[in-house]
């Protein structure tokens, strides 16, 4: 009993710290203000990586040619190799170009191969690269806001965490938390600090200075990140400063309908995130469970064994997740009810990690779209 009591001291005491200091990430309020009138708008340009994307790649690319941007815009799809039909789905408009992708080359990833093909195509014409994934649907407004915020702001990085789909059961318990524990490990008050290191973005809807880009090194910088959209945060901060925020309107139409959909996704990337270093992994497993999972055990526990004072640690623990937990459930309409649940979440997000982890050992680490990366 005494170690479960010290580990819910513990578990407290990190959760009044992520609570009260932390930048206050748990607020999720990163949020884009309605753009007003510039005196003139630059020239955007969207690149669209689709590797068998045909399901989506349609809604994507209207919802891009039908955005209330005063502006110049211009869409371009790289068909990564697709074999379902991917680039007549994208249609056709004088403002949409698609090409066929190369073969993938040595040292690159194949999403970020196909965006630096997007990139050349582009050219030097536009001021900004709106990077975008094919299963995205932009609000009509979106693109206006994130060149109103770069433009006025100084930022030269803008990208928004797109509202995830969150209908199903297992979306439901899961996909809030993962936004959740994405700001928890990239508060986005600090990202968007200038004076502060930490640096992130997320893939789905990234805007850039081109120039900014171009002087960094290009996508080449980066070619064989596997977290792209974090590797290339941290190359533009370098040079100046970015913005992350939380999307309302602009949402990703991609489906997680089974835990195995979700379990992949994560499993992809969770032990990249730890730099495949099992002290890394180990520390984590460790953390995730004194964070997550000792607050409910220990009230449970205590209050069985009439415990008063290990009771109390494990539910004031518990309590301030949940408090935590409650603006990300917001976002997403979800009853915060779902804030006492959220150990469950977190247990399984610990056990995708260690699937990660040994999917890497076995030689099939990363896996997207038939591609692996070791």
């Amino acid at each position: 009993m005494q170690l479960l009591f010290w580990a819910a001291l513990v578990s407290l005491a990190l959760w009044a710290g992520m609570v009260m200091v932390h930048r206050r990430f748990w607020r999720a309020d990163q949020r884009l203000e309605e753009a007003r009138e510039l005196a003139s708008w630059p020239m955007v340009t969207a690149v669209i990586p689709a590797r068998n994307e045909a399901a989506t790649i349609g809604r994507t690319v209207g919802s891009l040619l039908a955005q209330d941007y005063p502006g110049e815009l211009s869409v371009i799809v790289v068909d990564d190799n697709s074999d379902d039909g991917t680039a007549a789905a994208a249609g056709s408009d004088a403002r949409l170009r698609v090409i066929p992708g190369a073969a993938l080359a040595d040292g690159w990833t194949g999403k970020l191969w196909a965006v630096s093909q997007g990139v050349r195509e582009a050219g030097t014409a536009p001021d900004y690269l709106l990077l975008t994934d094919a299963d995205i649907e932009h609000d009509p407004g979106n693109l206006k806001r994130l060149v109103y915020k770069a433009e006025t702001d100084g930022r030269h990085l803008v990208s928004l965490m797109v509202k995830l789909r969150c209908e199903s059961f297992w979306e439901r318990l899961l996909i809030p938390a993962f936004v959740f524990f994405f700001q928890k490990l990239y508060p986005f008050p600090a990202v968007n600090d200038p004076n502060s290191r930490i640096a992130a973005a997320a893939g789905g809807c990234m805007l850039v200075r081109r120039e900014t880009l171009e002087a960094a090194g290009g996508i080449d910088a980066i070619r064989s990140a596997v977290i792209d959209d974090c590797a290339l945060a941290r190359l533009i901060k370098k040079r100046g400063s970015i913005w992350l925020g939380l999307a309302t309107r602009t949402r990703s139409l991609r489906a997680y309908d089974g835990l195995v959909e979700i379990w992949d996704m994560v499993a992809r990337t969770a032990y990249v995130q730890l730099r495949h270093s099992p002290l890394a992994l180990v520390g984590t497993l460790a953390g995730m469970a004194v964070i997550y999972l000792v607050p409910p055990l220990a009230f449970a526990v205590g209050t069985a064994l009439r415990q008063g004072p290990l009771a109390s640690a494990g539910m004031i623990a518990w309590l301030l997740m949940a408090l935590a937990y409650a603006p990300t459930l917001a976002l997403y309409g979800r009853s915060v009810a779902w804030a006492l649940v959220l150990p469950v979440s977190a247990g399984l997000y610990t056990l995708m990690t260690l699937s990660s982890a040994m999917r890497h050992w076995r030689g099939r680490g990363a896996g997207w779209k038939g591609r692996h990366y070791g």
